[in-house]
């Protein structure tokens, strides 16, 4: 027993030694000490993998984004440093004990958390969004085949429909609001024109398209006006390249056919894209009865051309752009669109704690009608604006950041729905301050204040808002109180229209700013490959703009409508494995509260859902994928009004539920050609009658497309 004890006892002291030995090493080795930080906002990174190419040596980041890698003898050592979400960063670094190397690592925008700027025009990932901001990036659009903005928003968020109005115009619905009430932004800018509240969705091309930022809910505090439910924010592709050229190919059912490229070259500091798209199809015939017996044929022509320059603290930004469309709605005469856009903006960064944002923007959107037979081009619509803005960021202590900006709008409308085709003039200009306060790693809290100001509608508003978002392991909360607004447009104080002579529209100059206060808070889960995050959502609505029979002016007119109310939940579950596997789950449950006796009615599907599963596989020289993707809406029961001429009595009417699917398989060879084959409307699904918001479809469709990138041609 005692010889026992003495083993024992010998066995401790020499680990005893040993572990002091292990300390001595640690304390008098050579070793790699620093800190990573966000190279954009200036945060400490937590959980970065360092490791030492070609060892077996490696760390991870603290609390504070600090490091230290312990290294056998002293030289000069190839530091890897990655990071879900940034950029991967190669480092030399020489052993010195006394040297603290700092690394600012970039977000990677291709990435599962890139960079957004639509919640708080702040950029920041998208796990560390206060507000809740959803992405629709560049693969997305490219799995999926989806060509137009309407196909990316309704395969990719439950909650929108696009469907048709009057003449087989365009509307919206987006949780309740319309196409009035939910903005449109392209790189940050407004689009001038609208066709019965919407804006020409035709004019968003997705072939040059980087990624698509969706806030729901009000967001006037950074946008002002019309962005009461929501902004939709489209981020063009830029060019990363020295040359790049691409072109592409498409070709669908129904004669619809699409082609067009981009070619961008880098030269020093100049960096150029350029891009054409020619989208056209034939006029489909339906198959049943219903509210169309045809959709009309169209063409369309989009050009864009962007070119910056860029020096040391200063980047250079100019744009330009065409767009015509032309839609077959009348047997003698052709509807044509068109819209000319340019811009200047200059970016100053004196240093990492400044930067100031100087920008110029004009869009002209113009209607007109080709009548054959004289072989006129009437223009009896143009929309003109003429945009300045200003923005200025200053981050103290490199974690909070104020900003403070204003713009102004010059706004002409001459319109075929005023009187005597006449003209009016808007002058609008704001002010607005955010500050970004990030305490700790853990807690955030955006606020921000706006000042609109209307010279005709004379409206001034103030928009607050506030967003709180608090973190802990993989649990995230947000909350958030935000106002929106939108003030009464030109057409609708001033708009004198005959409708056909069974009566006339007339405008109000006395109409008051609609307004918003919406309320959300959403819980967030993220561990590994899965994402699961939950939205409730409570909006109030006072004073929506809309049309009422006035029985003095025996016509409709424009009015401001008792408050309602727009509450739910939004739901989405993602998934995506390393063997090429992934899901998206997505639903949203909308209940709109309008009170009995408006001249409204509430036509929003309370029940909608999309889903997703994908399949990739990727080598050297070859890849694929394949994707399953649908969309689920409940049937809904609403008012309506009898007929055009009668405006006392309503009827019920049912809209019939639907799920429409599709099933995509894309290849790519060598990273330069991409075959994709699309089956849409899987199941064959053809309504029994066409209802203005029923999809009008008339069974299955195909279509191929075919696209190579000349630049990556041989590597």
């Amino acid at each position: 027993m005692g010889a026992l004890l003495k083993y024992r006892f010998v066995f401790l002291l020499l680990a005893a030694f040993g572990l002091a030995g292990a300390d001595v090493f640690a304390q008098t080795g050579h070793f790699i000490r620093g800190v990573v930080k966000d190279s954009s906002t200036g945060q400490p990174l937590v959980g970065v993998s360092v490791s030492v190419e070609g060892t077996r040596y490696g760390a991870v980041t603290d609390g504070n984004g600090l490091f230290r890698v312990t290294l056998p003898s002293a030289g000069t050592y190839s530091i890897v440093f990655s990071h879900i979400g940034y950029e991967k960063e190669l480092r030399r670094v020489t052993t010195d004990n006394a040297r603290l190397v700092y690394v600012g690592m970039k977000a990677d925008v291709r990435a599962l958390s890139p960079m957004v700027v639509t919640g708080t025009r702040t950029p920041k990932l998208l796990k560390d969004a206060p507000v809740v901001t959803r992405l629709i990036g560049e693969d997305d659009i490219r799995t999926l085949d989806l060509p137009d903005v309407q196909d990316v928003l309704q395969a990719e968020l439950p909650g929108i429909e696009f469907s048709y109005s009057m003449n087989q115009q365009v509307g919206l619905n987006m949780s309740g609001f319309g196409g009035k009430s939910v903005l449109f932004l392209v790189d940050g800018e407004r689009l001038a024109g609208e066709t019965l509240d919407n804006v020409d969705y035709s004019r968003l091309n997705m072939d040059n398209v980087s990624r698509i930022e969706i806030v729901k809910g009000a967001a006037s505090s950074l946008y002002g006006s019309n962005a009461v439910g929501g902004v939709v924010n489209i981020i063009s592709r830029e060019n990363d390249d020295k040359w790049s050229c691409q072109a592409n190919l498409r070709y669908g059912t129904h004669n619809d056919r699409r082609f067009g490229g981009s070619l961008g070259f880098r030269a020093g500091a100049f960096n150029n894209m350029a891009n054409l798209q020619y989208a056209a199809c034939d006029a489909i015939q339906l198959a049943n009865a219903g509210d169309y017996s045809q959709i009309y044929a169209n063409h369309s022509l989009n050009v864009k051309e962007r070119m910056t320059y860029t020096m040391k603290k200063m980047k250079l930004t100019g744009r330009a752009g065409y767009f015509f469309r032309a839609r077959e709605a009348e047997s003698y005469a052709t509807e044509r669109y068109r819209d000319y856009t340019g811009g200047l903006k200059a970016n100053w960064s004196p240093d990492s704690a400044n930067d100031l944002e100087l920008a110029y923007s004009f869009d002209q959107y113009d209607k007109s009608d080709y009548t054959m037979k004289e072989g006129l081009d009437i223009r009896d619509y143009s929309n003109v604006q003429h945009s300045l803005r200003t923005i200025f960021n200053h981050t103290f202590r490199g974690k909070h950041i104020l900003t403070a900006g204003g713009d102004y709008l010059y706004d002409y409308l001459m319109s075929y729905q005023f009187a005597q085709d006449g003209a009016h003039l808007q002058h609008t200009a704001d002010g607005f301050l955010q500050f970004d306060w990030n305490p700790t790693r853990r807690f955030n809290m955006v606020s921000a204040l706006r000042y609109d100001n209307y010279s005709e509608a004379d409206v001034r508003h103030l928009s607050p808002k506030l967003a709180l978002m608090y973190k802990w392991g993989d649990f995230s909360l947000r909350a958030s109180y935000a106002d929106g607004f939108r003030a009464p447009t030109l057409k609708e104080m001033y708009m004198q229209f005959d409708m056909a002579s069974i009566f006339t529209i007339y405008g109000n100059p006395g109409l008051k700013a609609e307004t918003s206060r919406n309320f959300s808070m959403a819980g967030e889960f993220t561990r590994g490959s899965y994402n699961v995050t939950v939205t409730a959502f409570y909006n109030h609505v006072a004073n929506r703009i809309t049309t009422a029979w006035n029985r003095a002016l025996e016509g409709m007119q424009y009015v401001n409508m008792s408050p309602l109310w727009i509450s739910g939940t939004d739901a989405n579950f993602s998934a995506r494995w390393k063997n090429g596997l992934g899901t998206k789950l997505s639903y949203v449950f909308t209940n709109e509260q309008i009170p009995k006796g408006e001249p409204e009615f509430s036509a929003t599907r309370p029940h909608t859902a999309t889903a997703q599963l994908t399949y990739v596989k990727k080598w050297r020289r070859y890849g694929f994928n394949v994707a399953l993707s649908g969309r689920l809406l409940s049937a809904v029961t609403c008012d309506e009004y009898l007929s055009l001429t009668n405006f006392e009595e309503t009827k019920k009417v049912t809209y019939p539920g639907y799920s429409i699917w599709k099933l995509t398989f894309g290849q790519h060879f060598r990273k330069a050609f991409h075959l994709t084959i699309s089956v849409d409307n899987l199941f064959n699904y053809v309504p029994d009658y066409y209802y203005s918001n029923s999809p009008f479809t008339t069974g299955t469709t195909c279509s191929v497309a075919f696209s190579v990138d000349f630049g990556k041609i041989g590597k």
